[in-house]
């Protein structure tokens, strides 16, 4: 007797997938979530990959930069040392990481090689439900992530904030924005080459969307730049957390994100639905 892959594993695994935030009546997607964390278990230590890279960050720049930098003045206008002021920066780049490797490479290579998509649709679940389970999947990988490294950053003494309890719930959010819209470039994809298009846009909006530098040290004709990227809205979301300058204008970065993120997540099922069926 066959059984289908999340009945075999053990119930944790289920409730596991349950945590992932998904609109009811999507009972289908979450198969294919229990899926993929039936799949991860296997390759648990690739999680240390992109957890590592922002954690070396924050300890190199934040803390070796940091001794030279000193304090830093954010956009509410308060003095804070260089390693808080990077340390929500890296958390937002947690967040990013975790939902755009999932969205774009490993989307890509069940779609083209592995064809795990065509199997699926000869189940009950259908190309929505493949867009909806795939997204909750990185915001369930997004959220480890970001988890994991604000536990580093309220070891090392750079939480300053009861608020910052919300920038975990906040980098979701963010994992949400971009796994929707990685997953909507990637049904564009036609080959591995076209990735250094991911490279080339991620790589800048890394390095410039006010992660490392207050906004104000930039030209005033790149502010309106860096401020038009997802990522900025991410960081000054978690900076007006971690560091407690919380206010009604963390709600336009709010609504960007959710914004970004539905336009993304819609788009996916679209494309989703065009080139599965056709």
């Amino acid at each position: 007797m066959s059984t289908s892959v999340a009945q075999r594993r053990p119930g944790i695994l289920r409730r596991i997938a349950c945590l992932v935030p998904m609109p009811a009546g999507a009972g289908l997607a979450r198969m294919l979530v229990e899926r993929n964390v039936v799949t991860f278990r296997h390759s648990w230590l690739m999680l240390l990959t992109g957890f590592l890279e922002p954690v070396l960050y924050l300890f190199s720049m934040g803390v070796g930069v940091g001794a030279l930098v000193r304090d830093v003045q954010t956009e509410g206008g308060q003095l804070v040392g260089y390693a808080a002021f990077v340390a929500p920066a890296m958390l937002a780049t947690s967040a990013m990481n975790a939902a755009v490797m999932d969205s774009t490479f490993n989307v890509f290579f069940k779609m083209k090689y592995a064809r795990l998509y065509d199997a699926v649709l000869a189940t009950p679940m259908g190309p929505r439900d493949v867009a909806v389970g795939e997204i909750s999947w990185s915001l369930l990988r997004g959220g480890l992530y970001s988890l994991m490294f604000f536990l580093v950053a309220a070891a090392a003494g750079l939480v300053e904030s009861w608020w910052a309890l919300l920038a975990v719930p906040a980098a979701t959010m963010i994992g949400f924005c971009f796994a929707a819209v990685g997953m909507f470039a990637t049904t564009f994809m036609r080959s591995w080459v076209d990735f250094e298009y991911i490279n080339l846009v991620l790589q800048p909006m890394f390095l410039f969307s006010a992660t490392f530098f207050p906004l104000a040290t930039y030209p005033d004709a790149l502010q309106w730049v860096v401020r038009a990227t997802p990522l900025y809205h991410g960081v000054a979301l978690e900076r007006g957390l971690m560091l407690g300058e919380v206010g009604p204008h963390l709600l336009w970065h709010v609504a960007y994100l959710l914004g970004f993120g539905l336009i993304g997540a819609v788009g996916a099922a679209r494309r989703l639905e065009r080139l599965l069926l056709s």
